[in-house]
């Protein structure tokens, strides 16, 4: 049974200070957390895409690939570049999106070892 003073101090603290640790991970996951935020960065950690290419790839319509390139770039995760020789957009990893890449392959090896087997895979 707590004590009075452990039980009070924790009335006094807001659920702000008490889950302080777990901030910086709790944003993290909102910046990279969605879904198609999550397959368009994993395709963009192997090499650069035109917007159609990164469509193709991810199966995304147009319009959500669309804004979740733009909350990437926002982001600072994501680099846009366009040439205007054919014109063409190319999408990219910055600096910070591909200090990603590594927690991608850890989160893949940490699925595959926990997550239940899909499509006829056995684990």
């Amino acid at each position: 049974m707590p004590s009075m003073s452990s039980t009070s101090q924790t009335a006094e603290t807001s659920p702000e200070e008490r889950n302080a640790d777990a901030c910086p991970v709790v944003e993290a996951i909102d910046t990279i957390g969605s879904k198609w935020r999550l397959v368009v960065l994993h395709n963009l950690a192997d090499d650069e895409f035109r917007f159609n290419e990164l469509k193709r790839e991810t199966g995304a319509s147009s319009r959500t690939l669309s804004r979740v390139l733009d909350d990437l770039q926002e982001a600072g995760l994501v680099a846009r570049r366009v040439e205007d020789d054919p014109l063409a957009t190319y999408y990219s990893l910055t600096e910070r999106g591909e200090a990603l890449c590594p927690l991608f392959s850890d989160i893949e090896d940490w699925a595959e070892e926990w997550l239940p087997a899909t499509d006829g895979e056995t684990a």
